[in-house]
């Protein structure tokens, strides 16, 4: 083997990172020209594919103005703003969806986003990931501790279900009620969660300490360090600083959210011109097409990391996502029908609380030993393929 087939998987890699740095640019072209299509009247087919694209781009460049503010605001701030706006475009898109009465393809987006963020993201990662590194490491008790939540969040989703089953005779104003009273409490837990996280066990989530550390000892030995006593200018400059940076970030998480809200109300509007097109069911594109879209950015993010040997970093953003798909983003729509005036509740379909709890159970069980190679993210994708399969025949 020569030096340069050697090489060959590092500049591999290189060049896809360049790749995945230019498309959102490229996708970004999906704004303007799904608003004139808008406006000129182009075929709706063409205007949901534009708005879909851009959507990808957006949700990529709110993930990252999101991540810049977190950098600049602390631990505390930071970890509070990526929480919120970790799936701001997962829930800006259900909102909208919910408000033109598609209750049912938001419910089936919810299981979609669970599905594909622990089947399709974890998977991807694990097999690429693997393919390159033949075996990764990852902390045992972090998936242990997200495990446990995960566990709880089957349990709340699938619980209505099952009470409806049980009770045939049981109202839909009873099963709103028992779906509000089980939102509430994922919101609660969802903010102990942030507690246990962000303050009290802030330790076990610290996935960027040893990064830190590499990157201090490497400037202690660059050469010709300058030290700085306490109280420099440039220290008491730094606050100024950061403050400077922090604002342009601000507007642009605030600026991109509108624009995803506007670019989803294109997709929503859309929808149904799509569907005959593509002749799938509500089902399908909510539990399949519209997470895919929604959460592309993640799914590149996990990818890109776990190909540089960081699966800590790769099972915090799908397993993360995930989490907070079920603890907060479905009880705020749960919440938010009932403003809307569209009842939105927890009563899944059989096949839908199959696919969450198989999906929950295979990761738990995959990730329960704090390694992962390329077979298990081979058995995540068939899975998630023969569920999609499913779906796919499903009316």
């Amino acid at each position: 083997m020569t030096l340069a087939d050697a090489n060959f998987p590092a500049r591999s890699a290189a060049g896809w990172q360049k790749v995945l740095n230019v498309l959102p640019f490229l996708l970004l072209a999906g704004v303007p020209l799904s608003w004139i299509g808008h406006l000129r009247g182009w075929d709706p087919n063409l205007i949901f594919l534009c708005a879909a694209l851009a959507v990808v781009a957006l949700a990529k460049f709110t993930g990252q103005a999101t991540e810049e503010i977190a950098a600049l605001t602390g631990p505390m701030i930071g970890g509070l703003v990526n929480a919120t706006f970790g799936n701001a475009t997962e829930l800006i898109l259900g909102l909208v969806a919910l408000r033109a009465g598609l209750v049912e393809v938001v419910k089936a987006s919810i299981t979609g986003a669970i599905i594909s963020n622990l089947l399709l993201v974890a998977g991807l990662a694990m097999l690429l990931g693997g393919i390159k590194f033949r075996e990764q490491s990852f902390r045992p008790e972090v998936a242990r501790m997200n495990a446990s939540v995960m566990n709880l969040a089957v349990v709340a989703l699938i619980l209505p279900s099952v009470v409806t089953y049980a009770d045939a005779n049981l109202g839909e104003i009873s099963i709103q009620e028992l779906s509000t009273a089980v939102a509430l409490v994922l919101l609660v837990v969802y903010g102990l969660t942030l507690l246990f996280s962000l303050k009290t066990h802030s330790y076990l989530y610290s996935i960027h300490e040893a990064e830190a550390a590499e990157e201090e000892a490497a400037a202690r030995l660059a050469p010709n360090p300058v030290p700085q006593a306490e109280g420099s200018i440039p220290q008491i400059l730094t606050a100024s600083s950061e403050q400077s940076r922090l604002w342009p970030w601000v507007l642009a998480l605030l600026g991109l959210t509108v624009l995803v809200a506007l670019e989803s109300e294109l997709l929503v509007d859309t929808l149904e011109t799509a569907l005959e097109q593509l002749q799938v069911t509500p089902l399908f594109m909510g539990v399949i097409l519209l997470p895919i879209i929604g959460n592309a950015a993640e799914h590149a993010t996990a990818i890109t990391v776990a190909l540089k040997n960081k699966m800590d970093l790769s099972f915090s953003v799908a397993l993360g996502s995930t989490m907070q798909i079920a603890l907060f983003v479905a009880p705020l729509l749960v919440l938010a029908g009932s403003l809307l005036g569209q009842p939105m509740n927890f009563n899944f379909g059989p096949v839908e609380l199959v696919a969450i709890a198989v999906s929950v159970l295979l990761v738990n069980s995959v990730t329960s030993d704090g390694r992962s190679n390329w077979l298990e993210g081979l058995l995540l994708l068939a899975t998630y393929a023969i569920l999609g399969i499913a779906f796919f025949f499903l009316e």
